[in-house]
């Protein structure tokens, strides 16, 4: 069981008291030590100076009351208690250096004594995770009797445990776009206009969505954050469905979207639901739509047009209104001309389209991004970690050039953070950590890229003349569209292909260097980017 510390300031006026008249008043940190039910190993109890009296006399008491009780003093100064600025930046440097042990110890942060203005910045630097911890706070006893501790109560600033708060909190910030950017202060314009457009539009329309983007780009999370904008709008009252239609195969798909009667087929021993009428009322997600089979897309249309559909094996229509928002990387108008997805369908789905760039368009957004994911680090682990500048600089020069791909997007960048804060010798990312980090992440780049390299080349000029072809030849062909395939421009393609050739010239114009050694192949750049961009 983890030790509970308690770490709270001295009060200049609550914790006053002389004499023996003293124990007849209520002083929270002293009642604090004195609830027989909330053991307190340690009390780290935060002061200034001037009131050094007054801390040693309240410690004395608190060691009677609990000797098993551990007070440890800590001096901290602020000339003007009602200063915000230096207030907060006092316990801020306080927290920096406090040695949390979060494995070891649990920490309650006492947010009844000192000024009004030093409890705002304890829940700050509380809620932000500067401070690991839950608040504690005490009330006096109603009729003040003596030897009463009154009483305390444990907040968990965790939101997600708190539903009203939580809901509350959520419509405070109803019309800031930053909710549907999870607070992220994106500097990318053509990414906030879009986000821009998708709030208009999701507060008034109840039409499908169609989310467009590569794996990774955030369709899930975004979709989420326009269902709960939704709802906290009271614009729609059930459940939000997720379904990764690409996990679903055959039967199974269908009876898992649609549900079933009981007997419909072997196996089914009972009547099932489905996703569809579990979303009733709510968002329907359904990611990677593009995966759905023929008979799938056209009981989907037919719910989504009529509000209703047969269950496998009934003959009886049931009913369900959702608001459908579809996500896939997929290119649907490249799906409908090879037959495998429904004209009509797309068609229906497609009035509301939202092209979600990858991460590697979004340069400008790399910074905020890892600030958000070492903020969700501290939330999810309870420890701040941060960058030395060195580092940090490091890191965001690699993340933002060319070189890096960011294949996954999101996720790629994700799992990089998330590996470097947890390998931060005290809580600090080192320069060590980072050129570890970007190693890996080459040598993970490299290797995905080379399943199936040389199937490209005979994809792009067919494989009659990719097979007359030297080996040599065709390795090159393959990497050399593999980094086309991942860049907007040729321009962008060529800094990359010739990044160390290009230094030695004056006039470098890697454009028309990769376009004559493509003309070799018979290969124009718009024309391949329209069919493998």
């Amino acid at each position: 069981m983890k030790k509970k510390v308690v770490i709270g300031l001295l009060g200049s006026t609550l914790d006053r008291g002389k004499g023996p008249k003293r124990w007849d008043l209520w002083r929270p940190t002293v009642s604090l030590c004195q609830h027989e039910e909330l053991l307190v190993h340690r009390f780290d109890l935060l002061f200034q100076k001037r009131f050094s009296s007054l801390a040693e006399t309240v410690m004395s008491d608190m060691a009677s009351v609990s000797p098993e009780t551990k007070v440890q003093e800590h001096n901290i100064e602020f000339d003007d208690p009602w200063d915000f600025e230096e207030v907060y930046g006092a316990l801020h440097d306080f927290a920096k250096s406090y040695d949390f042990k979060v494995d070891k110890e649990e920490y309650l942060i006492h947010i009844t004594t000192g000024s009004h203005v030093a409890q705002i910045c304890m829940f700050l630097l509380t809620e932000s995770h500067y401070l690991p911890a839950k608040l504690i706070q005490t009330s006096p006893p109603p009729r003040r009797k003596p030897a009463d501790p009154g009483t305390y109560r444990i907040i968990d600033l965790d939101l997600s445990k708190y539903d009203r708060i939580a809901q509350r909190f959520e419509k405070e910030y109803l019309g800031d776009l930053s909710f549907l950017k999870s607070g992220i202060e994106t500097k990318n314009k053509k990414f906030n206009a879009l986000i821009e457009q998708i709030e208009r539009v999701a507060m008034v329309s109840r039409e499908p969505i169609l989310l467009i983007g590569p794996t990774g780009a955030g369709k899930s999370q975004l979709a989420r954050r326009i269902y709960e904008l939704k709802k906290a709008r009271r614009q729609v009252e059930g459940n939000f469905v997720e379904v990764n239609c690409a996990t679903l195969r055959g039967e199974s798909m269908m009876s898992a979207l649609f549900g079933h009667v009981k007997g419909a087929f072997t196996g089914a021993i009972k009547d099932r639901e489905g996703l569809l009428r579990v979303a009733h009322g709510g968002v329907l997600l359904l990611d990677e739509i593009g995966e759905l089979g023929q008979d799938e897309q056209a009981m989907l249309l037919r719910a989504i047009e009529e509000k209703r559909f047969l269950p496998v094996g009934s003959d009886k229509e049931v009913q369900s209104d959702f608001q459908l928002i579809a996500g896939t990387n997929k290119n649907l108008g490249s799906e409908v001309a090879a037959g495998s997805f429904r004209e009509d369908l797309l068609s229906r789905i497609n009035l509301w389209t939202f092209h979600l760039p990858p991460l590697r368009e979004r340069p400008e957004d790399i910074k905020p991004n890892l600030e958000y994911e070492l903020d969700e680090f501290a939330r999810k682990t309870g420890k701040r970690i941060t960058f030395s500048k060195e580092a940090a600089q490091r890191f965001v020069k690699f993340a933002t050039s060319p070189e890096a791909l960011w294949t996954a997007n999101f996720r790629d960048f994700n799992g990089a953070v998330t590996r470097m804060a947890t390998l931060a010798p005290g809580g600090r990312i080192s320069t060590n950590v980072v050129d570890e980090e970007l190693e890996r992440l080459r040598r993970v780049w490299v290797s995905s890229s080379d399943s199936g390299n040389l199937e490209i080349p005979e994809k792009v000029i067919g494989q009659e003349k990719a097979s007359k072809l030297d080996l040599f030849d065709k390795v090159q062909l393959a990497e050399v569209l593999r980094v086309c395939s991942k860049c907007r421009t040729m321009s962008e393609a060529g800094r990359i292909l010739f990044s160390v050739s290009r230094k030695n010239k004056k006039n470098p114009n890697d454009a028309d260097r990769l376009r004559k050694y493509l003309a070799r192949f018979s290969i124009e750049w718009n024309d391949f980017k329209k069919h493998h961009g």
